[in-house]
Order: C-alpha cells, then sequence, then structure tokens
C-alpha cells in the first residue's frame, strides 16, 4: 500500500507542478499578446493596465543602427496616445519563459507590421511579477533586427 502511495505521489506531483506552469505561461502569453495590440491600437488604458512600474523597471531599445534608447518606464502607463503605435499588427513566437512564484522573465521574437506593410523584426526579454494575483509587466528589453 505504502509502495502505491509512494509511487502515485511521484507521479502526481510533477503533473500538477507542470499544469500550474502550464497556466500561467498561458496567462503571461495573454498579457505579452494584450500589451502588443493596445501599443498598436493607441489603447492607453488597457496599455498602462499591462505595466505596474517597479522603482528598479528599466525599458531598453537597442536599434538596426547600433544605438540604445532608454524610455522612462512612466511612459508605459502614462502614454501619450499620439506616441503610441498607429495601428498595424504583431506576431509574437518562439516563446521562453521561467516562472518562479511570483517573478517570470519571458523571451520571444515579434515580427510587426505596420499599416503600410512594412515590416520590423526584434528579439524581447521581458520581466514580469504577479501584483495582487494578476500578471504585469515591470521592465523589458527590445532587440530590433534587419532581416536577412
Amino acid at each position: 500500500m505504502k509502495w502505491k502511495l509512494s509511487f502515485f505521489l511521484l507521479f502526481i506531483i510533477p503533473f500538477l507542478a507542470y499544469s500550474q506552469k502550464t497556466d500561467e505561461s498561458a496567462k503571461i502569453i495573454s498579457l505579452l499578446e494584450k500589451e502588443s495590440a493596445t501599443w498598436r491600437a493607441s489603447d492607453g488604458k488597457g496599455h498602462a493596465e499591462c505595466w505596474h512600474i517597479q522603482p528598479y523597471s528599466r525599458i531598453l531599445i537597442s536599434t538596426t543602427t547600433g544605438t540604445t534608447i532608454d524610455v522612462p518606464p512612466a511612459v508605459m502607463t502614462y502614454t501619450d496616445t499620439k506616441k503610441m503605435g498607429n495601428g498595424g499588427s504583431s506576431v509574437n513566437t518562439n516563446y521562453k519563459m521561467s516562472i518562479q512564484k511570483n517573478t517570470a522573465w519571458v523571451s520571444h521574437d515579434e515580427v510587426s507590421t505596420a499599416k503600410d506593410g512594412t515590416k520590423s523584426y526584434s528579439y524581447e526579454i521581458r520581466m514580469l511579477e504577479k501584483i495582487k494575483g494578476k500578471w504585469k509587466l515591470v521592465g523589458q528589453s527590445i532587440h530590433v533586427y534587419k532581416s536577412e
């Protein structure tokens, strides 16, 4: 009997832990997709809901010309809608993430398509925290590159 119980526990505990991580992964991906869509739709309120600025928040963007832009984090929650995206769409792929209790980091690739059809490509690293039970972005690093 003890052997069966031990076997059951050894089997079920990793399954439950994996299931919980899968649920959290889906919530994080949903947040990242919302953040991308609200930026392009110039939805300042919706975009701000995706963020929780911390004293250590940082947003860095590397451009194709080799320059780096250090964006003030407050821009993410008090965005002038005139300075946000002007339509278009984006597709995020190749998600990789580490979730540790109430913190997570995620890397993914993004292809953005402007209204005129111009595409831009980036590798992105996002830092998240669970705030009041919901995942929020607290920082990111975006590396724009030219497609071969």
